[in-house]
């Protein structure tokens, strides 16, 4: 039995984008972006417009769906640092209840923790990552239920004509207000929007082949990103630009067909939920269960969803709190800029935005990355102002929301031990070239 009813033992698939924000996809709302299978999955089950990532950075936050856990309670909560053996993956607990398990496409994980999957194919991945997809669902026992990680490299940088045909024209760019709309972003934009759609037609085979094998109907199909968009003050912020993530949720039977449900969910709580699915629990994990709001869209499961930023290329520590309307964000390197990764320091919008700070033709808005200090706190109403633009954090009519966050934000951090800015790495790269900085010398 489920702890919310009777046991399932679906199938699960959960296909992950790399470097997706929430709303660059056609089930979001976006105009012009290709996404055609996202956009089904989303007419069979469940879209959440309010899924929260744990961290804007790929392998913490990968590291963090997979254990359950917030990267600073994993020992890999920075970039590229590999998950430790003592860390349990979810697949642990259902390969002890008889799935198989495996993982096609980019790994990201390291070495430690392989063994904790029945097969992962990390070769031959293509560009995309998804090239093997489909093989991983064929290579599956058919007398077992199986769990399936189907991890992408796209949309991740760097981008190249070709993608994806046919390509998406500048010109159908849709450019957020912190990012200058010229022919440089919307250009750049375009091909991000290519690999997008190369990764939706991936979702559509394999959408496809659990169709053709019969089992589509007792299949839960999660699709979402591990984070934002590879541009400045998305990827590797704490805004929901960063942290805000496409989650398109379907499991017949269970799902409303065509449902979309504004409850706050976290990506730690997926692993609890899909144990949940196969009546299971593990006392490992620090999310919850959401299986509630599948079976009913307005069922809410948490306050607040938490995010962290650690080191990505550069120092940095800051740490999030949202609830339904207030983001609260405190900032313990304040000193330093939001420079984005350095690949997309290296990229054609980037660029030009310092050519624009040359000539004071930034907007403050667009001027984020740059800003020396910075905040050490911040406050948005997210109902007023959905880009998070004005920071309140100093009015007084907001400051009782301020405490509220601030103590949230603190309990939290003592529930999971976090270290805060303690042992974080120094920068390798150059914060305006984005050029590797040379080893000091010992």
């Amino acid at each position: 039995m489920t702890a919310h009813g009777e046991a399932l033992h679906p199938n699960m698939v959960v296909m992950i984008a790399d470097d997706m924000s929430f709303d660059d996809c056609g089930a979001y709302g976006h105009p012009t972006i290709q996404t055609p299978n996202i956009d089904r999955l989303a007419n069979q089950g469940m879209r959440f417009d309010a899924a929260m990532l744990t961290c804007s950075s790929c392998s913490p936050s990968r590291t963090s769906i997979l254990t359950g856990r917030y990267p600073s309670a994993t020992g890999a909560r920075e970039l590229h640092l590999p998950v430790p053996a003592t860390q349990t993956l979810l697949t642990t607990p259902l390969r002890k209840a008889g799935y198989w398990t495996v993982a096609a496409g980019k790994w990201h994980l390291g070495n430690a923790v392989v063994e904790q999957f029945d097969s992962v194919l990390q070769k031959d991945n293509g560009p995309s990552g998804c090239e093997r997809w489909v093989e991983a669902l064929r290579a599956r026992p058919k007398d077992q239920p199986f769990f399936a990680w189907l991890a992408a490299f796209d949309p991740h940088r760097d981008y190249q004509q070709g993608t994806f045909d046919p390509p998406h024209a500048a010109d159908s760019s849709r450019v957020p207000p912190y990012l200058p709309d010229n022919v440089a972003t919307r250009a750049d934009l375009a091909m991000y929007y290519d690999e997008i759609a190369r990764f939706d037609s991936f979702v559509g085979k394999v959408l496809d082949e659990l169709e053709q094998q019969g089992i589509a109907k007792h299949t839960i199909v999660v699709v979402m990103s591990d984070n934002g968009r590879p541009f400045p003050r998305c990827k590797t912020t704490v805004y929901d630009s960063g942290v805000r993530t496409p989650f398109v949720v379907s499991l017949p039977g269970v799902t409303a067909s065509g449902a979309a449900s504004r409850s706050l969910v976290s990506s730690v709580d997926l692993a609890p939920t899909l144990l949940d699915l196969a009546g299971l629990q593990s006392d490992t994990f620090q999310g919850v269960s959401f299986l509630p709001v599948l079976k009913n869209a307005e069922a809410s499961v948490r306050e607040h969803a938490y995010s962290e930023h650690n080191w990505h290329d550069y120092q940095a520590c800051e740490r999030s709190v949202r609830d339904q309307r207030y983001r609260y964000i405190r900032n313990w390197r304040p000193e330093l800029p939001g420079t984005p990764p350095a690949d997309a320091v290296r990229s054609p919008t980037y660029v030009e935005m310092l050519k624009l700070e040359q000539t004071g033709e930034l907007t403050a808005a667009q001027r984020n990355p740059l800003v020396q200090p910075r905040p050490a706190e911040e406050l948005y109403d997210l109902q007023s102002d959905p880009h998070e633009l004005r920071n309140l954090i100093d009015q007084p009519a907001h400051q009782a929301t301020v405490q509220r966050l601030r103590a949230a934000l603190t309990a939290w951090q003592a529930e999971i031990d976090d270290p805060g800015p303690a042992g974080g790495s120094e920068d390798r790269f150059d914060r305006t070239t984005g050029k590797r900085l040379p080893k000091p010398l010992r």
